[in-house]
């Protein structure tokens, strides 16, 4: 036998370390997927952006609506029942589901529009998977539904949108091309939002159907949208809660008689 062969690892000898090599990546693959799990995990949960206790207080006091919650969301529906039309709404990033009850509550008490809050998974509504009928599943009384949401909440409702009667975007836009599908589109924007721009809107606007409604509220920011205080890279609104929470009425309230 040559000196050669004599000092080289055998076929059986090599096997064992190429296991071991092979063991070593994998677990240092795995490793690194679930770092980043953990992180998006524990990102979701920092930093949400909490309700404003007062709006919220003034919801749940309110006589003219009734508060149900669960798994799916908040619910707020009339107190005197016979709702035909409801809103699945979808929240932002990283916001409090209850910081858009009192902005959307006029709509329920002077309108009869039936609105799901959703709790997205992790706060992130691109993390929640979970279909359109989990959430109008729970007022099942309701005929015609819209889906719509604000900011991030608002790009996952135009997912949405195939399975519901109308949609209605708050600081929001697609990404999804709807401008075949032939559906009521109703688009608020804010003209001080630093956020969802004007400049974004205009740019997404093909995306929805030729007669989609788009208004823009003077003076309103993104943050307007909600009871949840003042947004990093925002504008400064010049309109009063007050008056936003008025608008939005008007605006849902019109819209939803006609569905």
């Amino acid at each position: 036998m040559s000196e050669r062969a004599a000092t080289e690892p055998s076929g059986s000898s090599r096997r064992p370390r190429r296991r071991r090599i092979v063991g070593w990546v994998v677990g240092g693959l795995g490793a690194v997927v679930l770092a980043g799990v953990l992180g998006i995990v524990i990102w979701s949960q920092v930093g949400v952006m909490a309700a404003e206790p007062g709006p919220v207080a003034a919801v749940r006091a309110d006589e003219a609506i009734t508060v149900a919650e669960s798994d799916a969301g908040i619910v707020l529906a009339p107190a005197d029942g016979g709702s035909d039309v409801g809103l699945v709404y979808i929240p932002g990033a990283k916001v409090d589901p209850w910081a858009y009850a009192a902005k959307l509550s006029g709509a329920v008490s002077e309108h009869g529009v039936t609105v799901v809050i959703t709790r997205p998974w992790l706060n992130l509504a691109f993390f929640d998977p979970r279909p359109l009928s989990t959430f109008t599943g729970a007022a099942p009384e309701v005929e015609a539904w819209m889906v719509g949401g604000h900011s991030l909440g608002g790009v996952r409702a135009c997912q949405l949108a195939p399975d519901a009667d109308a949609l209605v975007l708050f600081a929001s836009y697609c990404a999804t091309d709807l401008s075949d599908s032939g559906m009521a589109v109703l688009s608020i924007a804010g003209s001080d939002d630093g956020l969802s721009t004007p400049e974004k809107i205009a740019d997404a606007r093909p995306l929805l159907p030729t007669d989609a409604e788009m208004v823009e509220i003077p003076g309103a920011a993104h943050s307007s949208f909600g009871d949840y205080g003042p947004q990093a890279g925002d504008g400064k609104p010049t309109i009063s809660d007050e008056e936003m929470t008025a608008r939005l009425t008007e605006l849902l309230g019109a819209f939803a008689t006609d569905r």
